[in-house]
């Protein structure tokens, strides 16, 4: 089976209600469907150095940052399939390259236990990704259940809706059950629009209808801020500053 391994796109968050979630399911109804897994369950692993330098960049919100993850969307075994996902993000586009590789090969090979095993342009930049950040090792474990639509019309253009989302800094493995501490309060999906051009004008009036607005939200910077970070500083009073939920999503409840 094929995968798609490159991915250029803008990818805009949005953190919605229950009933934000119906009306926008609603609106793309004409438009759109859900893709051929519907829900399921992701997991990721992602990877940080020893003093956490990718996250703690990434939560500044820089013009460029950049993140390595090893992703499943099922409970893996050791001959699953899984991705190795690098990427980056610069002046607002998102750009993905990801290598689908045997569960244990891949842990193995990011681990340094094992030579990269493929040879490809792809590999090659993950390769250098892990040896310039030297300490490279698993941080947290993130995993959500997602529901996601494609558009009927042949564009690039999806939704995602990402519900559950949870972080754990234990049992850091793909072949284990999701779970973990909620990142965010009950009743509320973070909703992902992905495409690589202008949004649809059809959504555009649905999100301004619904008072729908645009939200910065990390899943593994959250999980940094709530669970890493004051594990690091046992000593002093911690008072991280969460991502904003806008007070919007709360209108319609």
């Amino acid at each position: 089976m094929p995968f798609q391994t490159v991915f250029k796109r803008y990818e805009l968050k949005y953190l919605l209600n229950g009933a934000q979630k119906q009306a926008v399911i609603e609106a793309m109804a004409p438009y759109m469907k859900l893709d051929q897994y519907g829900r399921t369950t992701i997991r990721n692993i992602y990877l940080d150095t020893d003093n956490y330098r990718l996250v703690r960049h990434s939560i500044e919100s820089p013009v460029y940052k950049e993140k390595l993850r090893i992703r499943s969307y099922n409970l893996a075994t050791e001959e699953s399939t899984v991705f190795v996902e690098l990427k980056k993000k610069f002046d607002s586009v998102v750009y993905k390259r990801r290598l689908p590789l045997p569960e244990e090969v891949a842990l193995e090979w990011i681990a340094g236990y094992l030579p990269c095993p493929v040879h490809s342009q792809i590999a090659d930049e993950i390769e250098y990704f892990r040896k310039y950040y030297e300490t490279l090792h698993p941080t947290a474990f993130l995993s959500y259940e997602r529901e996601a639509y494609y558009a009927t019309d042949g564009s690039d253009f999806r939704v995602t809706f990402d519900e559950e989302i949870c972080a754990r800094e234990d049992d850091l493995s793909l072949c284990d059950e999701a779970g973990g501490t909620l990142l965010l309060p009950e009743g509320l999906t973070l909703m992902e629009i992905k495409c690589s051009g202008g949004i649809p004008l059809w959504m555009t009036h649905t999100l301004t209808q619904h008072k729908i607005y645009k939200a910065s939200f990390s899943k593994y910077g959250t999980a940094y801020e709530k669970l890493i970070y004051p594990h690091l500083q046992p000593a002093r009073s911690v008072q991280p500053v969460y991502f904003p939920i806008p007070q919007e999503v709360f209108c319609y409840a």
